[in-house]
């Protein structure tokens, strides 16, 4: 692991995890170049940062449920490679049913230079302490749709009281919203706000 990073389960205890490009529940259908082994990758000031927000969670009776941190930039690469590819359909209508695969970096949803890549940012939400049940959000992650978007029309009122309170708990500790997708989180001030890193996430200890 590049110095300056932590597997962000080993600093941040109770915190919960699905690292969705390392398996096959994601939009490109399969694992992604890099992601090597189901675990979520984070700058230390990353995980600083988070610890504040996970503490405030946790006052409120919620957790957090992580779904991606850093990414490798050949992952990046991948996303892009795929979003020229002919469509097969696997992954369209949960992904994205109403725009074509072509469009997702045209309309924001994929970036062709992640912050992810920087290592600070977060995709993420909330669940309840009490039940460990994931809070309804209105659409789940990586839906490239409006309906992703803050203050977008079309989910209910506690839906959209959900997304502003994870915006709340986010911001106050010390991260920035993207307008196009309620679950993503950049830090305010970023370690390494010019790099784009290419390590894999992986088992395998580096020196």
């Amino acid at each position: 692991m590049e110095k300056g990073f932590v597997f962000l389960d080993e600093v941040l205890p109770g915190i919960r995890w699905d690292a969705k490009y390392a398996t096959w529940d994601n939009f490109t259908g399969k694992p992604v170049d890099g992601y090597e082994v189901n675990r979520i990758v984070g700058t230390n000031e990353l995980a600083a940062t988070l610890r504040v927000a996970q503490e405030q969670a946790a006052v409120l009776g919620y957790g957090l449920l992580l779904w991606d941190g850093y990414r490798p930039q050949r992952a990046v690469d991948r996303f892009l490679q795929w979003s020229e590819e002919p469509e097969d359909g696997r992954t369209k209508s949960k992904h994205y049913p109403k725009i074509n695969r072509s469009e997702m970096i045209q309309k924001g949803y994929v970036a062709t230079k992640s912050s992810h890549s920087r290592g600070s940012a977060i995709d993420l939400t909330l669940y309840r302490a009490d039940t460990g049940e994931l809070v309804p959000m209105g659409g789940d992650f990586d839906l490239m749709d409006v309906i992703s978007h803050h203050g977008a029309k079309g989910i209910t009122k506690d839906e959209s009281k959900n997304r502003r309170l994870l915006r709340s708990i986010m911001e106050s500790s010390g991260f920035n919203s993207y307008d196009c997708e309620w679950w993503h989180y950049t830090l305010k001030n970023e370690p390494y706000p010019n790099t784009y890193f290419d390590f894999p996430i992986s088992s395998v200890e580096y020196l």
